[in-house]
């Protein structure tokens, strides 16, 4: 029988598993333990050998169980599934997005190191690096989805720190306002500034395309950071995160992580396993879903501006970016609605079927308000500039029957009063 190069939708449900180390069972089983039996002393020795680094693998050797901070059958089988959408090296699971990102950032940037980071970022991301990578020394330039690659680089040049240039870390398409960046470009601003002694690295968060939509190792990244909680996870039942990349950085990445203990619970892992098996599934409905969704508050007289991928005007320089990275235009829709926070509120406040919440990427829909919510810890002058205004609302589309989710939105939108210009003036 002739190879066959299975699709990852197809692998979802078997690949990394093996039922007869399962009394045969179909799906893997969950293994709720905290340590492993090792038959004979010289196994236990060599187990250990390669978990601390102490020696090389030898070929086709793996790393045998030892103990669930390490390594648990769950976490594995998951790791390696989740691969295959990225084709990844490697793959670590973590107990949040932000653990996965925090061990990131905290294992590749040390004090006196640059970080240069895309905006807007997730609420989290932004704290972290304002709040905690400045007390430990490192230094950061923040640029705008507008700035050019020169601009950025005279910024670099400016600080006078360009030589210590250790990560660029990007959020594209950015949360909440789908802001998209050239993977590419920032890419080869990394090689220009990288040494033989030290490599700036690419990492780039792409929670809001799921493992399906983008693949920002195929696009030159080092790194690719998801909140698994997301599409991955999907069912808004689970809090996950995930770290990809070549075998090298993920070693360290790995390494971290056993000394933090932020990794996954099997259980956990066990969830997401399930979760995976319906990804393209419902991440396609979910696309489909935004689309129509999207195009229907375009012409909505109480919506000033829509943000999402699939209305960029072709012909710019986003709309290029866009094609050349993304297979789909993702299921984030954000819209800016009138009379400001009145309005926002009042629209969230009247929806039915959609639930006012945060989070993004899972089943069911989902609304909330940018500025108070899950961006209330940003500076506000930053809040300004990245267009996360009173007025800006984010939805995250589900798989519910489309027509459903437009009436809940048009008879929410009806809710918000139109104010003339005489008024506006009295107010």
């Amino acid at each position: 029988m002739k190879n066959h190069d299975f699709n990852p939708e197809s692998l979802m449900m078997t690949y990394g598993y093996k039922p007869e180390l399962s009394e045969g069972a179909i799906k893997c089983p969950i293994f709720q333990t905290s340590t492993f039996v090792f038959k004979t002393a010289e196994e236990g020795k060599a187990f250990f050998e390669l978990a601390y680094g102490l020696r090389e693998k030898s070929e086709k050797e793996e790393l045998g169980l030892i103990y669930s901070r390490i390594n648990n059958p769950n976490l594995e089988i998951l790791e390696n599934r989740l691969c295959l959408w990225d084709k990844a090296d490697d793959c670590a699971v973590f107990e949040s997005g932000m653990s996965a990102i925090s061990t990131v950032l905290l294992e590749f940037l040390k004090p006196g190191d640059l970080l240069v980071y895309s905006n807007p970022l997730y609420g989290g991301t932004d704290h972290f690096i304002h709040h905690f990578l400045d007390k430990i020394g490192v230094h950061t330039i923040g640029v705008m989805p507008d700035d050019s690659i020169a601009k950025i680089e005279a910024m670099m040049n400016t600080s006078g720190k360009a030589n210590r240039l250790a990560m660029i870390y990007l959020e594209t398409p950015a949360n909440p306002t789908n802001d998209i960046v050239d993977i590419e470009k920032f890419k080869e601003l990394a090689v220009r500034y990288s040494t033989d002694d030290k490599k700036a690295l690419v990492a780039v968060d792409n929670t809001y395309m799921g493992p399906l939509w983008q693949h920002p190792l195929q696009s030159g990244a080092d790194l690719v950071l998801y909140s698994a909680t997301k599409y991955i996870g999907g069912h808004s039942d689970l809090i996950a995160g995930a770290v990809l990349g070549n075998a090298s950085l993920m070693l360290r990445v790995k390494t971290l992580r056993t000394f933090l203990g932020n990794m996954v619970s099997p259980h956990t892992a066990w969830l997401m396993l399930r979760s995976l098996e319906t990804l393209k599934v419902r991440m396609d409905q979910q696309t489909q879903n935004a689309q129509i969704i999207a195009e229907y508050l375009e012409h909505h007289p109480k919506v000033e501006k829509v943000y999402y991928l699939g209305v960029l005007q072709e012909g710019t320089e986003a709309h290029d970016i866009y094609k050349k990275q993304c297979s789909a235009p993702g299921a984030m829709v954000s819209f800016d609605i009138i009379d400001g926070e009145k309005g926002a509120f009042t629209f969230l406040n009247n929806l039915s079927l959609i639930k006012l919440a945060v989070s993004l990427g899972s089943t069911e829909s989902l609304a909330e308000h940018p500025k108070t919510m899950t961006h209330a810890g940003v500076d506000d002058t930053q809040r300004k500039q990245m267009n996360i205004t009173d007025q800006l609302v984010r939805l995250s589309i589900g798989v519910e029957y489309v027509k459903d989710l437009i009436w809940d939105l048009k008879q929410a939108l009806e809710k918000v009063e139109v104010i003339t210009a005489a008024e506006a003036e009295i107010i």
